[in-house]
């Protein structure tokens, strides 16, 4: 499913292009799953332009997972028959994973967890690094440290809860009132409703001294909630705003834009397998449903993950 102009979802069309190259250090996977991410109808219509070097016919999605179909020569680990998944961004927007076959530098690419299924580890590598990435990596959260969650019941949020609750932390979600069982399910100590009161005089009610961390995933007003919610000396991470401690002195500021690595989804491959992390499926569509499914994340509220089956 791919583009010849930007737009709206209407641009998207279903294509037969040419197999994507394998480069010397790149695998070709035959894709079973792909993730969809509001970061691809920000493609769509064109508001990574200035970011990304692009042509057209431009294939969406980030997100996979299949079969290794192929190995360039100089890959090792990874063999023809392997099952793996990867967040595929590369260096410019051309060749996506709404296709049947995508190619990915193999340090990349990371065998799938065994007990998900195609359209869980397909939904899996963007979000999850995400979560991971400023959980783990920036915020650095462990043991007996409290960190509020923004959109906590979103792809991104509601495996940020999980990681987070693996870690030791206690863990505050931030979901409307409708999400709270679900977010208690997947191990939340604590649920707020961001449509009832003031987030954070609720937090301080929670914590006078105030959280050790927040993670904030839209900007605006919702950052600026968590970030008053803070303590003195704590950190907050933003995947939307750069500098998200703002005219907060007394706090470390971290801005993620989320980074390919297979390292990383190793490590979500392990919470997997432990039980520790699943992804909630809200619904999976044909791959030449994909406007349908992009209309739908656009519209925002959904639970979890889309995914386009393939």
């Amino acid at each position: 499913m791919a583009i010849n102009e930007f737009g709206g979802s209407d641009r998207l069309e279903l294509m037969d292009l040419p197999d994507p190259r394998v480069g010397p250090d790149s695998v070709l996977i035959e894709v079973k799953a792909a993730g969809c991410n509001p970061v691809d109808f920000k493609t769509r219509e064109g508001k990574q332009k200035d970011r990304f070097p692009f042509h057209f016919p431009l294939i969406l999605g980030w997100d996979a997972a299949g079969v290794v179909a192929a190995t360039g020569p100089a890959v090792v680990g990874l063999k023809e028959g392997d099952e793996v998944y990867a967040y595929c961004r590369k260096t410019e927007l051309a060749e996506g994973t709404y296709a049947e076959l995508v190619s990915m530098p193999a340090g990349a690419v990371a065998l799938k967890p065994p007990s998900a299924s195609w359209a869980q580890a397909g939904a899996l590598p963007l979000a999850g690094l995400t979560a991971w990435q400023a959980l783990v990596e920036a915020l650095e959260i462990s043991e007996d440290q409290t960190v509020a969650i923004g959109a906590a019941a979103g792809g991104v949020g509601h495996l940020a809860v999980q990681i987070a609750a693996a870690q030791g932390a206690e863990v505050i979600g931030i979901a409307s009132a409708a999400n709270h069982d679900f977010l208690r399910s997947l191990g939340a100590d604590h649920v707020l409703d961001y449509h009832d009161g003031d987030v954070a005089e609720e937090l301080h009610e929670l914590h006078a001294g105030g959280i050790d961390a927040a993670f904030d995933l839209y900007g605006g007003d919702s950052l600026e909630a968590l970030r008053n919610a803070v303590r003195p000396g704590g950190r907050v991470v933003s995947i939307a705003q750069p500098d998200p401690a703002g005219d907060r002195g007394d706090l470390t500021g971290r801005y993620v834009f989320v980074r390919p690595s297979a390292r990383g989804l190793h490590e979500l491959s392990e919470l997997v397998e432990r039980g520790q992390l699943r992804v909630e499926v809200a619904e999976e569509f044909a791959l030449a449903d994909a406007a349908a499914a992009m209309d739908r994340l656009q519209d925002g509220h959904v639970r979890g993950k889309l995914v386009l089956t393939i």
